[in-house]
């Protein structure tokens, strides 16, 4: 088995300590050496899960005191995927930080009025699904990918339809534990669509760009407690 692959089951293995164990915001993990020695790894296989639950906002290392717990990932997540598939689900975020926010960037300036007109339709489709108790995760999908076709480029769709299964999974995962939640942050969730459609509308590139990226990045905070 590659290390890729092993630090996957670390990475699984130290969400579930977590979760079995109900370490708290701001508890301290076991030693690099200590979760090496539980779950039968090296010490560099638990170090490269330890960045990446760091770079998923999961745990945050202190220099020369360990790792220590940010947030415990919500319950809910088990509904909707194996802990064993979470490094991987939670990986595609990077690829669409980089891949998403170009496509939003190149969509503000190169939509047609027929691919605007898509993506707010998408947009209104998609809000009327969250603010309802409908399932929105194909809405959701679906104005995502309207921003991507807006940048006449196959191969940026291409990359994003690879994604699709992945991206779903999250995306339906982060509408129920939305719910899940007091109103309001439904609200910020389709407040966020909104500004990313707004600066397309504006042609405004970068702005496009930024909203998009900070949709992601507080999706992936949804995910948390």
């Amino acid at each position: 088995m590659g290390e890729g692959r092993l630090a996957d089951r670390a990475y699984a293995g130290i969400v579930q300590l977590i979760n079995d164990d109900q370490l708290a915001t701001g508890d301290r993990l076991p030693s690099e050496s200590g979760l090496a020695e539980m779950f039968g790894m090296s010490r560099t296989v638990v170090r490269e899960a330890l960045v990446r639950l760091a770079s998923d906002g999961i745990t945050e290392a202190r220099r020369g005191a360990g790792s220590y717990v940010k947030r415990r990932p919500s319950a809910r997540l088990g509904a909707h995927m194996p802990m064993a598939d979470l490094s991987a689900t939670m990986g595609t975020y990077e690829v669409r930080f980089v891949l998403e926010a170009e496509a939003a960037r190149l969509a503000a300036t190169r939509r047609s009025a027929d691919q605007l007109a898509a993506i707010e339709h998408s947009l209104s489709a998609l809000r009327l699904a969250l603010l309802s108790s409908a399932p929105a995760h194909d809405e959701d999908w679906r104005l995502h990918r309207e921003i991507v076709l807006a940048t006449a480029n196959s191969a940026f769709v291409s990359l994003f339809d690879h994604l699709q299964a992945e991206v779903l999974r999250i995306m339906r995962a982060g509408v129920d534990i939305s719910r899940s939640r007091p109103p309001e942050v439904i609200d910020a969730m389709m407040g966020e669509h909104e500004t990313i459609v707004e600066a397309i509308r504006a042609q405004d590139a970068d702005g496009a760009a930024l909203a998009m990226r900070w949709h992601l990045s507080q999706g992936r905070k949804r995910l948390m407690p």
